[in-house]
């Protein structure tokens, strides 16, 4: 078991400051005050989540956030529309067309599994400007979209050093939402940062769902049987890349008295207040950042095309600090990131 310092109660201020509302919205802003833009913009911004949507802590949220920080700067008029689990490629493709029939530019897709989709949709639109969250591939590739990538490998080889250096056990875990090759580069990283402190570790490693199977993404109960196996069998520090699923790691590690690591927002500041001391650091994947760049090119009349790749370099990934029981372990952390932007570490993607 592990014993925890006790946490102060005071928060730092959070990159990602989320705001609650629908599922699906209209709305237009004014400028803030003090803000970057002196007058609202006419642009009107779509943007069409991936599974799980606003409010799931994670992912989405952190896509939300940099919308919400876009239409707080410029007074962008948007759109938001969800992804509901199983659906059709045909579905994704009719939210995408619906909010560029609306005069939506740029419309945002948060997710790869909107690639073929959006290929589809932005031939169709060729003056309309798109982009996507977290795919390069060639189904995505057109002159009118903007592939907002991430370096996901590196954020979580430096939360797999806090792992190691955290675990007293020298036993941790990986719980992968869905096998794909995206979330494989979270645990090839992951394994690569914990083995770089302690080549002999032990790492368990879970996958909820199998593709074409999403579910893995948004079912906290299988989150919850998978953690609770790791840590019965003697892990004490289980790092999540799942989505929605990651609230089922917390209540595990919760009631196994052992870290979570959590994932793309800083899920200490996100999470409830029963599990958040148990969130040892998270990986934090800034799709916030992502999405607000994206608009402000398009408010800029400049639209992002091709590839932009957020990296450690470009603190496009890093780790969160907010818990201060992470701090024994930041010297550490802080040594791996910068040896990976200076090219002396290169990070495996699978």
């Amino acid at each position: 078991m592990l014993k925890r310092t006790s946490l102060v109660s005071a928060f730092l201020v959070g990159a990602l400051a989320l705001a609650g509302c629908s599922s699906s919205s209209d709305t237009g802003t004014t400028a803030s005050a003090g803000e970057s833009s002196a007058a609202a913009s006419d642009l009107k911004v779509g943007l069409a989540y991936d599974i799980g949507g606003r409010g799931d802590q994670s992912f989405n949220d952190a896509a939300a956030a940099g919308l919400d920080k876009a239409q707080a700067d410029f007074g962008i008029e948007t759109k938001e529309l969800e992804a509901s689990s199983g659906e059709t490629d045909a579905q994704k493709e009719e939210r995408l067309r619906l909010l560029a029939e609306g005069g939506y530019s740029p419309v945002i897709a948060v997710g790869f599994a909107y690639a073929g989709p959006l290929g589809k949709v932005a031939a169709e639109f060729p003056d309309t400007t798109f982009a996507i969250v977290d795919d390069a591939s060639e189904a995505s590739t057109a002159p009118n979209i903007g592939n907002l990538v991430f370096a996901e490998e590196q954020g979580s080889y430096v939360v797999g050093v806090i792992a190691a250096e955290a675990s007293e056990a020298d036993h941790i875990g990986f719980v992968g939402g869905v096998n794909t090759p995206l979330i494989k580069k979270f645990e090839a990283g992951f394994t690569a940062g914990a083995q770089s402190v302690n080549p002999d570790i032990k790492i368990d490693v879970k996958y909820l769902t199998e593709p074409p199977d999403f579910s893995g993404f948004t079912d906290a109960a299988k989150g919850k049987a998978a953690a609770e196996g790791m840590y019965q069998s003697g892990a004490d520090v289980v790092y999540h890349a799942a989505g929605g699923s990651g609230g089922g790691v917390f209540q595990a590690a919760k009631t196994a008295d052992a870290w979570a690591i959590g994932v793309d927002s800083d899920q200490y500041l996100t999470a409830s207040d029963e599990v958040k001391d148990v969130i040892l650091t998270s990986m934090i994947k800034r799709v916030d950042v992502a999405v607000f760049n994206a608009i402000k090119a398009a408010v800029d009349g400049a639209p992002l095309t091709g590839v932009q790749t957020f990296d450690l370099a470009a603190d496009g990934v890093g780790y969160s600090t907010s818990n201060p029981a992470v701090e024994p372990y930041t010297a550490k952390a802080d040594e791996a990131a910068d040896a990976i932007k200076s090219g002396s570490v290169t990070v495996p993607t699978s």
